[in-house]
């Protein structure tokens, strides 16, 4: 049996004085440390800690998810020696989640140029074994007196060559007049993973995806790029293009890699990923693979990497959404934590999916946007594998909101969601929608509250009226609805000086919980007369999460204002709308108790169909091309 020396994951050595996230997610040196970019590497002197969110060995996981028992690490430093004037000494740590700090693994070892072995351009090299240990997280630490650069470093494993799975990944990404995001990432696939030398760089193409149709395609594909102009179809049918393309090519990928076009990213997260899925052993060969999200505004903390659906219909994130990954207890905990849960879905800023998969249960639904990601999760029931180091930077979504889609789409597509996979109760989906009306309502938020009904009228119309919407014009019609802010300075004299609390402008978790439950009571100004209604108005956060404080309760206008308390929109109480919507919501409630069984067949009977090949041609248009 013929074993090779396999990376599982690459020391990530920043190239620039401000790092993608900041240098506490790769490298950490205390006062008086140093570590600085240098053209081939990272100076180091002092005391140097690798054991962060980049940098640690995710070791349970590569025992659970490839079998891999015995890790390495490879090091390689520059041409100044490693002798009594530069001394180097190296410390192995191991932390598992109920501990309450790193331990090291053995005492500490002083690198010699005796122990190591000279390249031809004169690096040393060192090859570690790292003691035998069942903590769950693995690292290192550098002692350095003087001071040397680290070239290049890399954790790896010893695995029979037979074992390696072929891995072939198609990236692809779905872009809308985002430029100023996905150009910069085309050229760092081409310059740091195409042109690289190593086994991913002829294993991998990237598949872009232009809806906005705005992209030079001819100047930007290559050999390992292909730009493709595609109708404007949300992105599903974004991502669903790209499924096909990848499918279709001579290259047989084994993986489709769906990334949003929005997003900063690290090229290990492509490596790491290319690693795991060659090592993948048992059930976890045909794993999916999901990167975490960590927040642009605050780049070091994780938002998500996979959630789950809740029989009320709603979705929760397996992991909190407050892990500081410059930690390393939160880094050790999320590495703990399990994913694999019942009903699980990844969000596709970053999901990795086998191309047997796709073949199995098919496309994307055509949503446009909104449970894309959900459904096919619901759909495809994966097992999902994730790891420290595979994710993206992705704008937050605190304190945005817009009622197309939050309202309408959410709403129009969970209730598809539900007929077609059954991951949640309909009545109690309803009941909460029911609640999401009221909570619109009671902060006079009527078109909010419409969009809502939109999307439970159009679920009604069926299959075949959802099969024949274009996405692009249901979106401009419904944001036709939105709620328009303006400077509060542009609002007239009454609003414009309206007194709020910043501090609580969508961030409930200030409010007591005493406030917070009488806050869930039914009430509803509406109802009240007007000699119980002042004129007066106050403020409430514009999104439609937004509930009332106390002293608005009783006026009959309110200033709706963003996060940043920068804009508002002015709403004044109108009974005749509400009743409107009121008698609308119980016809609706009506119609779905009396066809919802009707309907939800229907859906379920066309799920194959409206997730095949042949729809997504006919609908992209494919069809009429390949005949002309």
């Amino acid at each position: 049996m013929n074993y090779i020396d396999h990376t599982l994951s690459n020391i990530v050595l920043p190239k620039g004085a401000e790092p993608l996230g900041g240098w506490d997610l790769y490298i950490k040196t205390p006062e008086g440390s140093v570590c600085a970019p240098e053209i081939n590497g990272c100076l180091l002197q002092g005391s140097v800690d690798f054991f962060t969110y980049f940098n640690a060995c995710s070791l349970a996981k590569w025992k659970k998810y490839a079998g891999i028992k015995r890790v390495y690490l490879h090091l390689e430093f520059a041409n100044e020696a490693i002798n009594k004037e530069y001394a180097c000494t190296i410390q192995f740590f191991g932390r598992s989640y109920l501990d309450s700090a790193a331990s090291s693994l053995a005492s500490g070892v002083r690198l010699t140029s005796t122990m190591g072995k000279t390249k031809e351009n004169g690096s040393l090299v060192f090859d570690l074994l790292i003691p035998e240990t069942d903590y769950e997280v693995i690292g290192f630490a550098l002692d350095v007196r003087g001071g040397v650069v680290l070239e290049k470093a890399h954790y790896y494993a010893r695995v029979a060559e037979e074992q390696i799975n072929p891995v072939k990944i198609a990236l692809c990404t779905t872009t809308f007049l985002k430029e100023d995001y996905i150009i910069p990432n085309i050229e760092l696939v081409k310059n740091e993973v195409l042109a690289a030398d190593d086994v991913i760089a002829k294993n991998f193409h990237m598949f872009v995806i232009d809806n906005g149709r705005t992209l030079d395609a001819e100047a930007l594909s290559d050999e390992g790029v292909t730009v493709l102009p595609n109708p404007n179809v949300g992105g599903s049918g974004g991502f669903a293009r790209g499924m096909m393309e990848a499918m279709k090519h001579d290259e047989n990928f084994t993986h489709v890699l769906l990334m949003d076009d929005d997003v900063s990213i690290s090229t290990e997260s492509l490596r790491r990923t290319f690693n795991l899925l060659s090592l993948a052993t048992g059930k976890y060969k045909n794993a999916f693979i999901n990167g975490a999200m960590l927040v642009a505004e605050e780049p070091n903390r994780q938002f998500e990497d996979v959630s789950y659906v809740v029989n009320s219909g709603a979705y929760a994130s397996v992991k909190s959404n407050k892990y500081y990954m410059d930690q390393q207890q939160y880094i050790v905990r999320n590495e703990h934590i399990d994913v694999e849960i019942p009903k699980a879905y990844g969000a596709w800023w970053f999901s990795c999916i086998p191309v047997s998969a796709i073949e199995q249960v098919g496309l994307p639904l055509p949503l446009f946007v909104r449970c894309d990601d959900v459904e096919y999760g619901m759909r495809a029931k994966p097992i999902y594998m994730t790891m420290n180091g595979i994710c993206v930077w992705h704008d937050g979504f605190m304190g945005r909101s817009r009622a197309s889609v939050d309202s309408y789409q959410y709403v129009r597509n969970f209730l598809i969601m539900i007929a077609m996979t059954d991951c949640s109760s309909q009545d109690l989906f309803m009941l909460r929608m029911e609640r999401a009306l009221r909570l619109q309502l009671r902060v006079m938020s009527y078109d909010a509250a419409d969009l809502i009904l939109d999307g439970i009228a159009d679920y009604l119309k069926g299959p075949d009226y959802f099969a024949s919407l274009n996405g692009e014009e249901v979106i401009k019609r419904n944001a036709k609805k939105n709620e328009k802010l303006v400077p509060l300075d542009e609002l007239a004299e009454p609003y414009r000086n309206v007194s709020y609390n910043k501090r609580l402008l969508g961030d409930q978790s200030y409010i007591k919980p005493f406030l917070k439950l009488m806050r869930t009571l039914p009430y509803d100004r509406h109802l009240l007369p007007d000699v119980l209604l002042r004129d007066t108005p106050e403020a409430v956060f514009y999104s439609g999460l937004s509930i009332l404080s106390p002293r608005t309760i009783g006026t009959k206008t309110l200033v709706a204002i963003d996060l940043e308390g920068n804009q508002g929109a002015v709403r004044h109480m109108d009974r005749e709308r509400y009743q409107q919507i009121m008698d609308r919501w119980k016809a609706l409630k009506s119609e779905l108790k009396e066809r919802g069984d009707e309907v939800r067949a229907a859906y379920k009977e066309a799920q194959l169909y409206l997730t095949s090949t042949e729809f997504w041609e006919k609908y992209l248009g494919l069809d009429e091309a390949d005949e002309l």
